[in-house]
């Protein structure tokens, strides 16, 4: 009889040829601009704490208030035992926030894309999708049956031709999109979106994961940041990221938040998010809306590491950027590797990224708001180190 396990080994051996292989890295006390890393105190340059929240003590505070009046769990779905006031006045204020109607929230932010999709979209239907989306996105448009197009990230001709030629195939259109792509860094060109969407009959999902308390004016994420409040249209978020908390939601009006209620399996079958994550993220959204200085602080620290990239190591290539995550290409995954351990020794955890989960090898640097000029002088000044080597920071693929 044949093991029928014994590929997995196999699978194992190979995705160490390829230098994929991935293994956690205990990281000790609380999350910060730096961080004990295995014993080592190194500058963390790998968060999406980007306001540098999920270590500040009011949204500790009102997360063991939380557990003091509420337990430790939601103890089932929301629809069964598991809803506390506590879940709407959070929603409320995301609603606020976007200025929509409503607002859903999930246990997580790949909980909500998932159900959004599937509950938006069946066999008889269309998604159309960015080549470099989010893998909740991409599963969701998956595990909704409809048929899956992906178009070439951010080609808006091509999504056009797409459009034109297969949307009155199927009975609904689903368009998705990251606002902010979490591996590159650029924003998806959304007005454009919102007018093929109006022009061809389309949905349009937009996930703000990494806009949502960063980008626009009040921070209320890319739609706000092209002036697209308002907008008919479908923005899915987390609260894990800049909010310093765990969960997700989706946003928009009444009636699509009171559909998804009835039709979403991943908010419909899942325990409701815990009165402590609940907690931190509505002080989260509180501190967000009423201290915009974390988010003047933020942007201030990408500005002053962009001029001195751009003073000190003029050659090296960034991947075109307008957030706080800056990502340089290397060769190969062997090469991100090196570089990454090479930024670790020095004193700076800055992960190298590598395929499937992007097309090509890189090193992610995200700033946050509670970095200090020390701290990104001293990245630059690494990173002047290691150029120039073997790693070939410089060139692009």
């Amino acid at each position: 009889m044949t093991d029928p396990y014994a590929w997995l080994e196999q699978s194992l051996a190979t995705i160490h040829r390829a230098d994929w292989y991935r293994s956690v890295q205990p990281i000790n006390g609380r999350p910060g601009a730096t961080v004990v890393l295995a014993g080592q105190e190194v500058i963390n340059f790998a968060s999406n704490d980007y306001l540098g929240l999920a270590g500040d003590e009011r949204l500790m505070a009102a997360a063991t208030a939380a557990i003091a009046e509420f337990g430790t769990g939601s103890t089932g779905s929301r629809l069964l035992s598991g809803h506390r006031q506590l879940h709407r006045e959070l929603e409320e204020a995301i609603a606020s926030t976007k200025q929509t109607e409503d607002s859903l929230v999930f246990s997580s932010g790949y909980l909500a894309n998932l159900g959004a999709i599937t509950a938006l979209v069946g066999k008889r239907d269309l998604v159309l999708s960015d080549q470099y989306n989010h893998s909740s996105l991409k599963n969701g448009a998956i595990l909704s049956s409809a048929a899956v197009v992906e178009y070439p990230h951010c080609d808006i001709a091509v999504l056009k031709t797409q459009l034109s030629e297969q949307r009155q195939n199927y009975r609904r259109c689903l368009i998705l999109t990251d606002s902010v792509f979490s591996m590159d860094g650029d924003l998806c060109p959304l007005p454009a979106l919102l007018d093929l969407a109006d022009q061809f009959s389309c949905m349009l999902l937009v996930d703000e994961a990494h806009a949502t308390g960063v980008i626009g004016k009040t921070g209320a994420g890319c739609v706000e940041h092209f002036g697209c409040t308002g907008k008919q249209l479908i923005q899915v978020g987390t609260l894990s990221k800049a909010l310093g908390s765990l969960g997700g939601y989706v946003a928009g009006s009444s009636l699509l938040i009171d559909f998804l209620r009835n039709r979403s399996p991943s908010w419909i079958y899942t325990t409701g998010l815990s009165p402590a994550d609940t907690a931190a993220a509505l002080a989260a959204i509180k501190i967000v809306q009423q201290e915009p200085q974390h988010r003047a602080q933020l942007w201030q620290n990408v500005h002053y590491l962009k001029n001195l990239l751009q003073q000190q190591l003029p050659n090296l290539k960034l991947l075109p950027s307008e957030s706080p995550i800056l990502c340089f290409q290397l060769p190969s995954a062997t090469d991100a590797l090196k570089a990454g351990k090479q930024l670790r020794e020095a004193g700076i955890f800055a992960p190298a990224i590598r395929p499937p989960t992007v097309p090509t090898s890189r090193i992610r640097i995200s700033l946050m708001a509670t970095h200090e000029a020390a701290h990104i002088e001293k990245l630059v000044a690494v990173l002047k180190d290691i150029n120039y080597t073997d790693h070939e920071l410089s060139k692009t693929n």
